[in-house]
């Protein structure tokens, strides 16, 4: 994993709400008509409605997450739905804990 990607991703307060949004998909989102919230993820629609922020927006952070590899996307018609990365998430934390 490239750290400065990693940090970069984790670096943003909206960016870790996500991620913790995510943690808990069922708790955190409503039911989707479209893909399961655990196995699919969640919509980046709904993402965008409970950050208060333009679909674009989301779209910008879930970029970024999705290049330091701590998210993953899936494409089911129209939409991106989106979930974590357990094994990088704890990657990220394993080198951020022998540096520190």
């Amino acid at each position: 994993m490239n750290i400065s990607i990693g940090l970069r991703a984790v670096s943003n307060k909206s960016r870790l709400q996500i991620l913790d949004w995510l943690k808990d998909p069922e708790g955190n989102f409503p039911p989707q008509v479209d893909g399961d919230l655990v196995k699919d993820g969640v919509c980046g629609c709904l993402i965008a409605r409970k950050l208060r922020v333009s679909q674009p927006t989301v779209s910008e952070h879930m970029k970024i997450l999705a290049q330091a590899g701590l998210v993953a996307g899936k494409r089911i018609k129209k939409w991106t739905f989106y979930k974590r990365n357990e094994k990088r998430i704890d990657e990220l934390k394993r080198i951020l804990s022998a540096r520190l």
